[in-house]
């Protein structure tokens, strides 16, 4: 068990905690770094889309799980950063350029987005947020001076200055980690500033916020706008993983996907979205070696159409239900185990009676 012996204030708020903190994910970081010569193509590039799916997962984290502000929109997100850097590339436009104003343009749209969320809650946020994935959809089917519509568009392996990385290679590999790396710092710094203690103000109650003195309108387009971003940065890398985009690949059910990431992973904490984008990227594949493996009927039964969808939503119903922490709770609750034993007590993660408002001053 290790205790931390705290003199000032600041240790609170530092990103590492202690000297532990600096091995495990120095260890972490460099046996990442070091996959690509390990790994075989097949799972190196399992690992690149775990890492772009981790990146969108940190910017639904930020605004969903930090800000309690829904959306199941953040594949059109996506989309625009994706376009953004297909239609710059073929304009000759290089990526050190494209790439951050992928990001830029996709938090404007952002902006524009989070302004319904000032007057919409709940199940109305989440029907406005599809009705823009819907709405970027179309335009990209329609728009086929600049998208190519639904012929879709081809995008070119990535060159930094003369430098080609193509898709299946280690240095592109290398590039989607540390795009992920940063945005995790990123996060966490906001996490620690005064916007993001707003965030969490806000997620808490909206009018003990507000009481506090928060500006609730700024903080939650302020929130869409950054969530935006970094899923715009995401959609970047994406495009050139795919080297092929088109409407089709940018619909509701990826959206959906997105979020399975935060609540599979644990919608609490920036190792959840991480922990989830490999469940989801990883999932896939052993659901087909399980359907490959299975005998006659069963294999054809777990191979109908739609059966994926109904495999995916039984999954968020055994989270919600025996572990709405998700995988980053469940390590949590692991971890603590080791620490107190024997000490430790089935009660110490025990879910509390909730009460419903009218209830609470009886």
């Amino acid at each position: 068990m290790r205790f931390t012996f705290k003199t000032d204030y600041d240790q609170d708020i530092r990103i590492v905690k202690h000297g532990g903190y600096v091995w495990s994910y120095g260890v972490l970081l460099a046996l990442l770094a070091l996959a690509p010569f390990v790994l075989s193509s097949y799972l190196q590039s399992q690992m690149v889309f775990v890492f772009i799916y981790a990146i969108v997962g940190v910017a639904l984290m930020i605004l969903t799980g930090f800000t309690g502000q829904a959306s199941i929109g953040h594949a059109a997100f996506l989309a625009i950063g994706a376009y953004t850097a297909g239609y710059m590339q073929s304009k000759g436009i290089p990526f050190v350029v494209y790439f951050p104003l992928a990001a830029v343009l996709t938090g404007g749209i952002g902006v524009i987005v989070g302004f319904p969320a000032l007057r919409l809650h709940g199940i109305y946020l989440v029907i406005a947020t599809i009705a823009f994935g819907l709405i970027v959809e179309e335009v990209l089917a329609r728009w086929e001076s600049v998208t190519h519509g639904n012929e879709g568009m081809r995008v070119k392996a990535l060159d930094i200055l003369g430098w080609v990385m193509p898709r299946d290679g280690a240095a592109f590999y290398v590039l989607t980690l540390l795009t992920l790396v940063g945005v995790l710092v990123v996060a966490l710094n906001l996490l620690r500033s005064p916007t993001g203690r707003a965030f969490i103000a806000i997620r808490d109650s909206e009018t003990a916020a507000k009481s506090m003195g928060i500006d609730l309108a700024g903080y939650k387009v302020k929130s869409f706008a950054i969530s935006a971003a970094i899923t715009g940065l995401a959609g970047a890398l994406f495009a050139h993983k795919m080297s092929f985009i088109s409407p089709e690949m940018f619909t509701l059910l990826l959206s959906i996907e997105f979020i399975m990431v935060i609540i599979i992973g644990g919608a609490f904490g920036l190792h959840g979205a991480v922990m989830g984008a490999v469940f989801m990227v990883m999932i896939d594949p052993v659901l087909t070696e399980l359907k490959d493996g299975l005998p006659g009927a069963a294999g054809r039964f777990f191979g109908m159409a739609g059966m994926k969808g109904a495999i995916y939503g039984l999954i968020i119903m055994m989270f919600i239900l025996f572990e709405p922490l998700g995988l980053y709770g469940r390590w949590l609750k692991i971890k603590l185990f080791f620490q107190l034993f024997p000490l430790y007590k089935k009660a110490t993660f025990k879910r509390q009676k909730t009460y419903v408002k009218s209830e609470r001053n009886r």
